[in-house]
């Protein structure tokens, strides 16, 4: 009488994960692409979000919330403002014109990956700062440094910040 083992030899097994882990790691670098365009495409939405609520700010009181001429952000490297009332880094935007001012959703480096806001009154520049994962359009591209990973909104007077 014969006896016949069922299941798997050692083998087959080492064979089998080996074939998961791959399609799992090919699965995964196709998720980190996404995840970058998800992010990529949040910072593109705050940025327009925050513009409205600047112009809106703008209409109703005649000048764009002021920084003195200071570049203002949530990061350590730009005063580490709030992102809300007169200390926001957009100073009295939120809760009034917007709920609270938005911070960068996955910053590489906090010290220096943050929104950035600069006005001297009459003329503003808001930006996301360094942190962009794909291309940037040239409408959003920093007049000064257009090479850089930043997505820009400003008026005419701030375009050489």
């Amino acid at each position: 009488m014969k006896i016949h083992n069922k299941g798997f030899t050692l083998i087959e097994l080492l064979v089998v994960i080996a074939i998961i882990g791959i399609l799992a790691s090919v699965i995964l670098a196709a998720l980190g692409g996404a995840r970058a365009k998800a992010v990529d495409s949040q910072r593109l939405s705050d940025l327009r979000q925050t513009q409205t609520a600047i112009e809106t700010y703008y209409n109703e009181r005649g000048s764009y919330p002021n920084t003195g001429g200071q570049w203002f952000g949530t990061c350590s490297s730009f005063g580490s403002h709030t992102n809300t009332g007169a200390t926001g880094y957009i100073p009295d935007l939120a809760p009034t014109y917007i709920p609270v001012l938005p911070t960068e959703p996955q910053p590489v480096n906090p010290a220096t990956d943050c929104y950035l806001y600069n006005s001297n009154g009459n003329d503003y520049m808001f930006m996301v700062y360094k942190t962009v994962h794909g291309t940037v359009p040239t409408s959003l591209q920093r007049p000064s440094n257009p090479t850089e990973k930043d997505y820009v909104v400003y008026t005419p007077g701030a375009a050489n910040w």
